[in-house]
C-alpha cells in the first residue's frame, strides 16, 4: 500500500512519559514521525499533541485503535483534509555583501517573514507558514549560504466548530 501524508491532534494527559508511548505506537508499526509537536491545549491538564506521519491507511487505522487504547489518550482526529497548519522556521544566512543584504530582504518581505537578528555576517529570519511556503524560502536563500536552520515541526488545528 502507498503510504499517504496524514496529521492527527491527539488530546492527552500532561503527564511525564505520555509523548514516549504514543511515539512507540507509531514505531513499532515501522513509521517514521515526521514532526510532533505538544503543548498546553485548552483543558487544564490536558496537552494537544499534532503528529504528522506518512502511513498507509490500514495501519494508521491500526495505530489510531491502539492509542484510543491508552489511558493517557482522550481524543484522536485525523484533520489532514480540514486544518489550518503551520511551522515557525528560523534561518541564519549569510550577507556576503551590499548587494545581497538587500535581496535578502526583499525575499524576507515578499515573504512576510521578520528580521530578528542582524550581525556584520549574518541575518537571522523568522518564518511561519506552511511546510511549502518555507521549503520555498529556504530554497531562495540556499545561493547566499546557510549558516542554521531551525524549525518547529508542523503544528495544525481542524477548521470550524
Amino acid at each position: 500500500m502507498a503510504l499517504e501524508y496524514h496529521v492527527i491532534s491527539t488530546l492527552v494527559e500532561d503527564k511525564p512519559g505520555v509523548l514516549q508511548k504514543v511515539a512507540g505506537l507509531f514505531t513499532r508499526r515501522g513509521f517514521n514521525i515526521d514532526s510532533i509537536t505538544v503543548g498546553e491545549s485548552e483543558v487544564e491538564g490536558l496537552s494537544r499533541m499534532v503528529i504528522s506521519v506518512h502511513a498507509d491507511k490500514k495501519g494508521l487505522e491500526q495505530v489510531t485503535k491502539q492509542l484510543n487504547k491508552l489511558v493517557d489518550v482522550i481524543k484522536i482526529k485525523d484533520i489532514t483534509n480540514n486544518a489550518v497548519k503551520r511551522e515557525l522556521c528560523l534561518i541564519k544566512v549569510n550577507i556576503p555583501n551590499e548587494k545581497a543584504r538587500a535581496e535578502i530582504m526583499q525575499y524576507t518581505n515578499i515573504f512576510r517573514a521578520k528580521i530578528v537578528d542582524v550581525s556584520e555576517e549574518t541575518l537571522m529570519i523568522e518564518l511561519t507558514g506552511d511546510m511549502e511556503k518555507i521549503n520555498a524560502f529556504v530554497s531562495l536563500l540556499k545561493g547566499y549560504g546557510i549558516k542554521k536552520i531551525s524549525r518547529t515541526g508542523l503544528t495544525a488545528m481542524a477548521r470550524g466548530v
